[in-house]
This record gives structure tokens, C-alpha cells and sequence, in this order.
């Protein structure tokens, strides 16, 4: 079985808002339903999981973290045959406009409680969110 760890971040600008980024279907034609997300991918062996972060961050969004991250969760992601990925989730302060990469079509702020009623969400984001971990 092959094990693979990802990071993933909740990022919050300055008015409380978190950023989410809607998945390319041309990108991610296996991803139903699923398409709003937060930042994040697989980590790079070797670097430590805060510059996985910042360079997953430089990549999908082009922004810098204002302040250290906190993480909130921890997943276990089996829905792969012979594949077991752990899911580190965080929280971090960001400041500044995305500008975004080919892997995704858009991007939005929500408020805590738009997020609770927002559909095409990641389910493992959303078991985040009613797990109230956020």
C-alpha cells in the first residue's frame, strides 16, 4: 500500500473570510461534487510540513502566509484501493489578492457561515467544519 501525506490550509484575510478554490474539471475530471476546496496538496519528502504549506500556498494562489499556521485536523483519506493518504489541515492569516494557478477556475471568500451552507464542497473539508473544528 502506498502512503502518501497532504496539507491543506484554511486561509483567513483580515475581514474573516475564508479562501476556497473552485476545482478545474478539465484538471480534475475524477472529482465529483467535491470542487470547492481549500489550498493545499502532497508534501514533498524531505521539507518540512510549514514549507510544504508555503509552497503549496506560492503555487495555487501566489500569496505568502502572514503569521505560523495552526493545525486543526487530522484525516485518514482511504477511497483509493492500495492507497492510504494522511490529510493535515491548518488555519493561517493571509493578506492580499490570489491570483491563481491552471489547476483551478475561481476563487471566493466565504464567512464561516456561508461555508456551512455551501454545496460542491470537499467532503473531507466539510467533516472539518461539522466536526466544529474551525
Amino acid at each position: 500500500m502506498e502512503l502518501q501525506v497532504g496539507v491543506k490550509i484554511m486561509l483567513k484575510n483580515p475581514e474573516g473570510k475564508f479562501l476556497l478554490l473552485y476545482r478545474s474539471p478539465a484538471k480534475y475530471p475524477e472529482v465529483k461534487g467535491d470542487r470547492w476546496d481549500i489550498v493545499g496538496g502532497r508534501i514533498e519528502p524531505g521539507t518540512t510540513l510549514v514549507e510544504n504549506l508555503k509552497r503549496e500556498i506560492k503555487e495555487e494562489v501566489g500569496l505568502d502566509l502572514a503569521e505560523e499556521p495552526r493545525l486543526v485536523a487530522a484525516q485518514d483519506i482511504l477511497r483509493v484501493p492500495g492507497r492510504h493518504v494522511v490529510r493535515l489541515t491548518y488555519v493561517g492569516m493571509i493578506d492580499g489578492k490570489p491570483t491563481l494557478d491552471g489547476d483551478h477556475d475561481e476563487y471566493h471568500w466565504f464567512s464561516r457561515d456561508e461555508l456551512d451552507k455551501l454545496g460542491d464542497l470537499d467532503r473531507y473539508f466539510r467533516e472539518i467544519l461539522e466536526k466544529g473544528m474551525i
